[in-house]
């Protein structure tokens, strides 16, 4: 492959989680059992929310969406890194790296987005609850979730494309388990700091605007509650809204702290912060937003899914 907007590199090493043999096993099977639960938790919500018509609200109209999401981010990540458990080098080549870089970037942004769009739901629901139905109407809720998988896809575009536009004239060994932007950057010979500034002023952009947004609506929702003078209407919307917060903490958080940190020379500590967004929240979101929710176990149970026992 030739050099200037070409890459040099045509066989990239993805270094992997670990290169500690005793580990190698173990965490195999740990991530393993992650991506099954992980597959079975998203997909079954996306199945019991098109199958069960008590779920077909704007709430888990989102909500199946995110599981969506959830289960393509965690498909593009952990296949690859569990190659590099079982394998002594996990090669991929310039066009496949990519291409995972590409679509990595987009379920991530559409996460962001999702995760904004259920604020706002969650919003309109306690803030105007007369209003609901109207404010979040079928039209209303396609477009934000057309808006969300275009940022996606706009995100992922100018990200991959100026990646892809770097040369790779050094070493191959990629400091990271799977293609993403900064360990990508950090073995490329042909930097463009004025492009490279823009790439990350949008990373910055998809990341505090989401979250302004979203802090934005719940200081308005606890607003909204405080006022709420009955105690079990304060508990109601609370619990409304608490499975969000814990997703959106636990989001939010990894992701700051992956790429606005100041820069280490040690790149394990990004490995794990990337490991949490990347294979650990797909896991946990759909328990988080199942495991205690009224309207999701009536379902279960209506479809012949769930026992009271549990």
């Amino acid at each position: 492959m030739g050099t200037g907007n070409h890459s040099s590199a045509t066989l990239f090493v993805l270094q992997g989680l670990t290169d500690l043999p005793r580990l190698q096993l173990p965490l195999f099977f740990l991530f393993l059992l992650i991506y099954v639960v992980s597959i079975l938790g998203n997909l079954g919500l996306v199945i019991l929310i098109r199958i069960s018509s008590q779920l077909h609200t704007p709430m888990y109209y989102f909500l199946s969406n995110l599981s969506f999401i959830d289960l393509c981010y965690s498909s593009v990540i952990i296949p690859k890194m569990l190659v590099n458990f079982v394998s002594e080098k996990n090669f991929t080549s310039f066009p496949e790296c990519m291409v995972q870089l590409f679509v990595f970037c987009f379920f991530g942004i559409d996460d962001s987005y999702m995760l904004t769009a259920m604020a706002y739901d969650r919003y309109v629901a306690i803030c105007n609850p007369l209003l609901y139905s109207v404010t979040m109407s079928h039209r209303v809720c396609l477009l934000l979730v057309t808006s969300v998988y275009s940022m996606g896809a706009f995100g992922a575009l100018v990200h991959t494309s100026y990646i892809s536009s770097r040369s790779f004239c050094g070493t191959n060994v990629i400091p990271h388990y799977f293609c993403d932007i900064l360990p990508l950057l950090s073995i490329s010979c042909s930097r463009d700091y004025t492009r490279e500034l823009l790439v990350m002023a949008l990373v910055t952009f998809n990341v505090f605007a989401c979250a302004l947004a979203i802090l934005i609506s719940y200081a308005f929702i606890l607003s909204s509650i405080l006022h709420i003078h009955s105690a079990e209407g304060k508990s109601k919307a609370f619990s409304t809204c608490s499975s969000h917060l814990a997703a959106v903490g636990i989001f939010y958080g990894s992701i700051i702290f992956m790429y606005f940190k100041p820069a280490s020379s040690d790149p394990t500590q990004e490995k794990v912060a990337s490991v949490f967004y990347t294979t650990v929240i797909p896991m946990l979101n759909p328990l988080i937003y199942s495991l205690r929710n009224k309207d999701v176990k009536e379902a279960l149970k209506k479809n012949g899914l769930f026992t009271s026992h549990l």
